[in-house]
């Protein structure tokens, strides 16, 4: 099953002379099939291109530290210039900078799997004169324009969502066998290979085991010092840890959200993952969504994620954050647009719930509605 991403569009507008244009995402969500995509219609224009594939260590030894001459000669009559995990090259950001600065003739694109190199050396390299872009695993959005109104009204779809995530691969895997070999193997060093190369991490185990912990307690609030006394390790590298996951795309922090009343919690975060096939590959637990003990904190996982990837494809700009009261009233999601709160209370199967008059006091033109499973397809998409 093919599916058309939606960056597919943005990417090509985004592609002229004189910009770098940069993908961002985990490994296999897709970026170089993106690639390869835009490819086969820029080759209908006649246009000559360079791919260059980062991973391979001689191209890494080839452009590391490269000077301006040796780049004009590599690219003197080419049109197109992609440097695919671009994060792998030493220096990455000065060589773009070079391509941009010294040939704005050239079209640009680099992607990576990791923002700890690739961003922080383009943003400082490259500012006012890139596009960036983040890709995630396939989200619901994108499957809507795919498929018909039948394909979300099946709950054995929406199953398989729960239990194997969105992985492009997935969607060509008929069997369970298959996907969870898959998403097993996606799981082991390849998920955080470059956190693991470039951050100097002596023991991979301790992160293998911060993420496993991180996995069964999605969408709860975490406890750095429980963490720690569970891996085996300090706080400070707890946070290090955390950071290095987020940059590497495999899981995002939702803050608490604490302005107004004295009972509400400040300091507390929430862990999600972006693909629930990772997380769920993470503790090997592939069960039904109906077999499940941990359904509440799926289900929360699955509409955080996707309402987040969402939201980054329309371009809506938003803060997001989980509120709770000492004395245990909460609402799962709190989305800050334009000075309003929004809160969105997630159930599966419910038709009501008894809105918290203390949020809607607190932060005055607030709105809070229920998403379940009857209706959750107009929140992601």
């Amino acid at each position: 099953m093919k599916i058309q991403r939606i960056l597919e569009k943005e990417v090509k507008k985004a592609l002229i002379p004189g910009r770098a244009v940069i993908i961002m995402g985990a490994r296999r969500v897709g970026k170089t099939t993106l690639l390869k995509n835009i490819l086969e219609q820029v080759s209908l224009e006649n246009k000559k291109v360079s791919f260059l594939n980062c991973d391979d260590l001689e191209i890494r030894t080839k452009f590391s530290d490269i000077s301006l001459s040796a780049l004009k000669n590599l690219f003197s009559d080419t049109d197109l210039i992609i440097f695919d995990e671009a994060q792998r090259i030493k220096n990455i950001g000065i060589t773009l900078k070079m391509i941009v600065d010294e040939m704005p003739d050239k079209r640009l694109i680099a992607t990576g799997s990791s923002s700890l190199e690739l961003a922080n050396e383009v943003s400082e390299s490259l500012t006012g004169r890139k596009k960036t872009f983040y890709l995630f695993p396939i989200s619901f959005l994108e499957l809507k324009s795919h498929q018909d109104e039948n394909y979300f009204a099946s709950s054995e779809n929406l199953d398989q969502a729960l239990r194997f995530g969105s992985y492009p691969e997935i969607f060509k895997m008929s069997t369970q066998q298959e996907k969870e070999e898959y998403l097993l193997e996606l799981t082991t060093d390849y998920l955080y290979k470059d956190a693991l190369e470039y951050q100097d991490i002596r023991n991979p185990e301790q992160l293998r085991k911060l993420l496993t912990a991180l996995a069964l307690q999605i969408s709860q609030e975490v406890s750095l010092p429980e963490l720690a006394n569970t891996v085996g390790i300090d706080q400070k590298t707890v946070m290090r840890y955390l950071d290095l996951l987020e940059k590497s795309f495999v899981i995002f922090r939702l803050p608490a959200l604490s302005r107004n009343i004295r009972k509400e919690i400040s300091k507390s975060r929430k862990i999600y993952f972006y693909d629930l096939g990772i997380r769920n590959a993470l503790i090997k637990n592939f069960n039904t969504y109906d077999l499940r003990q941990d359904r509440g904190h799926v289900w929360e996982n699955f509409l955080v994620s996707e309402r987040k990837k969402r939201d980054i494809y329309l371009k809506e700009s938003k803060n997001y954050y989980f509120w709770r009261t000492y004395d245990q009233k909460e609402i799962d999601l709190v989305e800050e647009q334009s000075g309003k709160m929004t809160g969105f209370e997630f159930k599966w199967s419910k038709e009501e719930f008894k809105k918290p008059l203390e949020f809607l006091h607190a932060y005055p033109n607030s709105e809070v509605s229920l998403v379940n499973k009857n209706q959750f397809l107009d929140f992601v998409s």
